[in-house]
């Protein structure tokens, strides 16, 4: 186990390294190369990753709470339960991606690209996701409760069961109404004009 920890790894090229549950709290990674690298149960907490490419990097159970990721690339990566709480992770690449679980309470995902992304069950609980891209993402029983929606692209994104009670989706683009038939709203949802609640809604409890 490595522990590195306020280091200045500013555009170091770790492509393809092992770095399983490596320490790089407050780290700086800026521009770093993380390509293809093992990064399960590492912790960046306060680190900035910033414009870094971890495209294909397996980080199972990373944990990136506050840390700096605008404009970096995590597509093809595989980021399952990881925890991006807090994070900083404006116009980021999830292209292709598995966040499959993934916590991104709090998140700023302004203008991110999720197109085409695994991100079944994610929680984005009081994310800012204004001007995302899900275009033909899995977002089955992901947490959109309460969401403003405003710009954000769901053309084509698989709903089922997603949760949108109270979620804003008056704004949103590329939503049909047969997406919002397999999701999970409220009365409180608000829908784009032209679209009516689905005679589902609401779902029943579910078991996990």
């Amino acid at each position: 186990m490595l522990m590195l920890g306020g280091d200045d790894l500013t555009e170091a090229v770790l492509s393809r390294a092992i770095l399983t549950s490596t320490g790089f709290r407050r780290s700086k990674l800026a521009g770093a190369k993380l390509d293809e690298a093992e990064l399960s149960f590492t912790r960046f907490e306060d680190a900035d990753l910033s414009g870094a490419d971890l495209s294909k990097a397996v980080g199972w159970r990373a944990n990136f709470t506050r840390t700096h990721l605008d404009h970096a690339n995590f597509s093809g990566a595989d980021l399952s339960r990881a925890i991006l709480v807090e994070a900083k992770i404006a116009g980021a690449d999830f292209r292709k991606a598995e966040v499959n679980r993934g916590d991104f309470s709090r998140a700023d995902l302004s203008g991110a690209d999720f197109s085409k992304a695994e991100a079944a069950r994610a929680v984005f609980t009081e994310a800012t996701l204004s001007g995302a891209r899900f275009t033909y993402a899995a977002l089955a029983r992901a947490d959109l409760k309460k969401l403003d929606l405003a710009g954000v692209d769901l053309t084509g994104a698989y709903l089922f069961l997603a949760q949108l009670d109270g979620a804003d989706l008056s704004r949103a683009s590329g939503l049909k109404q047969d997406q919002l038939s397999l999701a999970c709203g409220t009365s409180e949802t608000k829908l784009p004009a032209g679209m009516v609640q689905p005679d589902s809604w609401p779902c029943r409890p579910e078991s996990d």
